[in-house]
């Protein structure tokens, strides 16, 4: 009775393991096509021989012929090829494969079929969406063409869930040398559930099980490029540039957004500049070089960065507006702007200024140049003004300090109690105030005589 509980315990665990494996495991088994024991097996650019009968036939003709691929099942025409019991075939093809037999007089003594087919490459599987309403696309490239027998199949079931797999038959495509896949999704499916996504190739000479992609529906999202993009210049502004693009046709913006990146350059650079979170379909570009022609592209991601960005739009060129007055047209073609190594930009002077060192292949040298570009008038004016301000306030500010500092010394430079006077009364000191009469005493005085006596006091202090 104690072990009844530890084999519950066991069998449960069992079970779970086996429901793991089976969710876990690839939708289908991969292996290669079936041969029967009359086909012969042959790779491209290798030798073969044919035997119609394993002990050699004594004094009579083999004869061998061949079913032209294609024409069998409508009873086309054979080929007759060389005599004898063993055929040698050198440096098979493609178009070797068919159906060969031998006839001894007229009669057929065996009939083999030669398949000339290459291993098939493993499949490096990747899947993307184009809009949250499209279904998904699975493909992979391949090096070589494959065998014309190779046939390629993809399932796709959702994770830790016991259920089969679908099925999906791939085709390729020989100009872009892949195989696509179309997964179709339903309706209101989950995009954040994820899915199992396994691929296998197989032909008669082999098969190949590419490793298990785990994937989402937000996920694999990857817009198409942006379309009908266009470079214009800015009239009366030489370093600006409006660049417009539209929305991929596979995208409709009334239900879901994009995100754009814009890249771009003036073609003597080899480098781009990059814009980011552009939520619009323009953006001016306010530091083009003067008079240069410059190469656009944009690309495009969902709006909340869900999947990849998608393939850069093709090249699109334009040059920003000049000034037919403009002196520095004369210059030449020679651009006055040169990319330096920290981001910033140098003038690149035309060699005819150099002599014999731009024959020598010098080239223009590269005054390096702290500015990213040349300034406009206004900005010319702007500067000078505030310049010229500080340089009064600087003036101003030196005089008054220097007029303080010669006062300061001026009188540091005189005797101790020079300029100081002893403040002397001009009359005897008063009495108290209840002593003096309101009114003078009566009786005239000399005119002038107050001012005299005053006058001989003064002096006799001094």
């Amino acid at each position: 009775m104690e072990r009844s509980p530890r084999l519950l315990l066991l069998l449960f665990l069992l079970l779970l393991l086996l429901l793991f494996s089976a969710a876990a495991a690839p939708g289908r088994p991969c292996g290669p096509a079936g041969l029967s024991r009359d086909t012969v097996l042959g790779r491209p650019g290798a030798n073969v021989t044919l035997t119609c009968q394993d002990e050699g036939l004594a004094n009579v003709t083999v004869s061998w012929q061949v079913e032209e691929r294609g024409t069998a099942a409508v009873g086309g025409r054979r080929r007759q090829l060389a005599e004898g019991n063993t055929l040698l075939l050198r440096r098979l093809r493609y178009e070797d494969s068919g159906r060969y037999s031998c006839y001894v007089g007229g009669q057929p003594l065996r009939s083999l079929r030669l398949l000339v087919e290459e291993p098939p490459e493993t499949p490096r599987v990747s899947c993307y969406r184009r809009s949250h309403d499209k279904d998904v696309l699975c493909e992979w490239p391949l090096r070589v063409k494959p065998s014309p027998g190779t046939r390629a199949m993809l399932w796709v079931k959702q994770r830790f869930v016991v259920e089969n797999a679908t099925e999906q038959r791939c085709r390729y495509f020989s100009k872009a040398r892949k195989f696509v896949c179309r997964v179709k999704v339903p309706p209101g499916a989950d995009d954040t559930k994820p899915l199992v996504v396994s691929t296998c190739v197989n032909n008669g000479a082999g098969s190949s099980a590419g490793e298990d992609r785990i994937i989402t529906l937000s996920s694999v999202l990857k817009p198409d490029p942006p379309i009908n993009v266009t470079v214009e210049a800015l009239e009366k502004a030489p370093q600006r540039l409006r660049v417009n693009w539209s929305y991929p046709s596979s995208w409709d913006p009334r239900f879901y957004w994009l995100r754009f990146q814009v890249r771009y350059r003036p073609e003597p650079a080899q480098t781009f500049a990059e814009v980011d979170q552009v939520t619009t379909t323009w953006l001016d570009i306010r530091d083009a070089w003067r008079g240069t022609r410059h190469v656009v592209q944009v690309r495009a991601q969902e709006e909340f960065g869900h999947g990849a960005w998608s393939e850069w739009s093709r090249e699109a060129v334009g040059i920003p507006w000049t000034d037919p007055r403009d002196l520095t047209s004369e210059m030449g073609p020679f651009s006055s702007q040169f990319p330096m190594e920290d981001g910033t930009y140098g003038v690149t002077l035309p060699p005819e200024l150099f002599g014999e060192d731009a024959a020598d292949g010098a080239g223009g040298a590269i005054v390096e140049a702290s500015a990213r570009s040349m300034a406009s008038p206004y900005a010319f004016l702007v500067a000078g003004g505030s310049l010229l301000l500080g340089i009064a306030l600087f003036v101003g500010i030196v005089v008054r300090y220097r007029q303080t500092w010669r006062t300061g010394r001026q009188r540091a430079a005189k005797p101790e109690g020079e300029g100081q006077h002893m403040l002397v009364p001009l009359g005897p000191p008063s009495p108290p105030l209840s002593e003096t009469p309101l009114l003078p005493p009566p009786g005239p005085l000399a005119p002038g005589a107050l001012h005299v006596t005053n006058l001989d006091y003064f002096f006799s202090e001094q």
